[in-house]
C-alpha cells in the first residue's frame, strides 16, 4: 500500500516547485528581452542598408515607391 504525503512534505514541494518555476518565468523573461532587442537591432540595420541603397541609387522617391508598390 502507497504511503500518503504529509502536508509539510507536500508544503515543502510545493514551495520548491514555486520558486523553480519563478526562476525559469525570470529566465524566460530575460530571454524574450533580448530577442526583442535582437530583433530591433537587425532592423535598424535593415533600414540603415535600405537608406543607403536609396541614396546611391540616385532614383528619386516617387520611383522607389513605385517598385515598392507601396
Amino acid at each position: 500500500m502507497a504511503r500518503s504525503k504529509s502536508m509539510a512534505s507536500i508544503d515543502a514541494e510545493l514551495a520548491k516547485v514555486t520558486e523553480e518555476h519563478a526562476k525559469a518565468q525570470a529566465r524566460c523573461d530575460k530571454i524574450a528581452a533580448r530577442i526583442l532587442e535582437l530583433r530591433k537591432q537587425k532592423q535598424e540595420i535593415e533600414a540603415r542598408q535600405i537608406m543607403d541603397a536609396f541614396i546611391n541609387s540616385n532614383k528619386s522617391l516617387q520611383e522607389v515607391l513605385t517598385f515598392l508598390e507601396v
